[in-house]
C-alpha cells in the first residue's frame, strides 16, 4: 500500500500521495467491491481492441446507395447487422460503467477523500482505470466515422425492414436504437456517461458531499501529475495511464464543480498538468490535450486566466 505523507492545501496544489498503480492490492474491506467492479473493468481492454479494429461497412453501404437493388441492399444489411451488434456491446458496457462509478464514489468520497485515495489504493486504481478507459475509448471513437455511418444506415434500413415485414429476428428495435443513436452521436460518449452519472449521483446521494467528490477528482489529477513529473514509474505505459487518469479527472471535475477546473484558485494544478502533457510522450499524440480543449466546459469562461487558456490552446 502507498503511504499518506502529507496534504498541503491552498494554491501549492502539492498532495504528496503515492498511489501504486502497478501493485495496489485490495484490503479485506475493499475486496468485495473491488471484485464487483473488476468483473466489469476486466472486459475493458477487449472493448478497446474491438473498437480499434472496427472497420465499418462503408463499401457495402456505398454500393447500396449508389446502385440500389435487392442484391446490394441485402449485402449491406447483412454486413451492418454484426457491426451493429458490436456497437450494442459498446453501449451496454457504458451502462455497466454507470453502475460501477457510483459505488466507487461512495467508497472513496463518503469520508475524507484524500485519506480514502491513499488508504484504499486498489479502489483508487479502479477509478483511474475507468478514466483511462473512457479517454481511450472516446479518442478512438472520434476518429472512426464508420460507427455513426453504420448506425445511421441501420436505423434507416430498419424502418424499411419493418414495412416489408422482414424484421422478425431483429434485436435492436426503436427504443434501444434511439438510445444508442444518442450515445454514438456525441463526440465523447463515454465521458458524457461519466459526467451525467456523477451529476445524478450527487443529486441522489446527499450523504456524500459534492465537495468530497470534487476533492477526490482534484486530488487524483494532482497526484497523477506529480507521479509523472517526479518520475515515480519507469514504465511508460504506467505514465501514460497516469496522464489519462489526470486528464479524465480534470474533465469530470470541470463538469461537476460550479466554477470548473480553470479558475485562478482551482484546486487543480492546471498549469503543471498542461505543461507536463506537453513535455511528455503525450505530445506525440494530441488526443489528451484536445480532450482538455474540447471536452471541458469552462475553458472559455471569463474568469479563466488568460495565461492558462493561451498555454492550453497554443500548439
Amino acid at each position: 500500500m502507498g503511504q499518506l505523507l502529507s496534504f498541503i492545501n491552498g494554491n501549492d496544489h502539492t498532495e504528496q500521495i503515492f498511489i501504486d498503480f502497478e501493485h495496489a492490492q485490495p484490503s479485506e474491506d475493499e475486496r468485495e467491491l473491488h471484485k464487483t467492479v473488476g468483473e466489469v473493468l476486466n472486459r475493458g481492454p477487449g472493448i478497446i481492441d474491438k473498437l480499434l479494429g472496427y472497420a465499418g461497412c462503408n463499401e457495402y453501404i456505398r454500393r447500396a446507395i449508389t446502385n440500389p437493388g435487392p442484391e446490394t441492399e441485402d449485402a449491406a444489411w447483412e454486413a451492418v447487422l454484426p457491426s451493429v451488434d458490436q456497437l450494442q456491446e459498446f453501449y451496454d458496457f457504458s451502462l455497466e460503467l454507470e453502475t460501477c462509478l457510483p459505488k466507487l464514489l461512495v467508497a472513496l468520497c463518503k469520508n475524507d477523500p484524500k485519506s480514502s485515495l491513499s488508504n484504499q489504493q486498489a479502489l483508487a486504481k479502479q477509478l483511474a482505470d475507468i478514466l483511462d478507459f473512457v479517454l481511450r475509448f472516446d479518442d478512438a471513437k472520434m476518429v472512426n466515422p464508420a460507427i455513426q455511418n453504420d448506425f445511421s444506415y441501420y436505423r434507416r434500413t430498419l424502418n424499411r425492414m419493418k414495412l416489408s415485414k422482414k424484421d422478425a429476428n431483429i434485436k435492436i428495435r426503436d427504443e434501444l436504437a434511439n438510445r444508442m443513436s444518442l450515445f454514438f452521436a456525441y463526440p465523447t460518449p463515454m465521458m458524457k456517461v461519466l459526467s451525467e452519472t456523477t451529476a445524478k449521483f450527487l443529486s441522489e446521494h446527499t450523504s456524500v458531499p459534492r465537495e468530497n467528490v470534487t476533492t477526490a477528482l482534484s486530488t487524483m489529477a494532482n497526484v497523477c501529475h506529480d507521479m509523472v513529473e517526479k518520475k515515480k514509474f519507469t514504465n511508460e505505459d504506467i505514465n501514460m495511464f497516469c496522464l489519462r487518469a489526470m486528464v479524465g479527472s480534470i474533465i469530470l471535475f470541470d463538469h461537476i464543480a460550479p466554477q470548473g477546473a480553470f479558475v485562478k484558485k482551482s484546486p487543480i494544478n492546471m498549469k503543471g498538468c498542461i505543461v507536463t502533457l506537453k513535455e511528455t510522450n503525450a505530445a506525440s499524440s494530441p488526443g489528451l490535450l484536445n480532450a482538455l480543449r474540447f471536452t471541458t466546459i469552462h475553458l472559455n469562461d471569463a474568469d479563466t486566466p488568460g495565461a492558462i487558456k493561451q498555454l492550453l490552446l497554443a500548439d
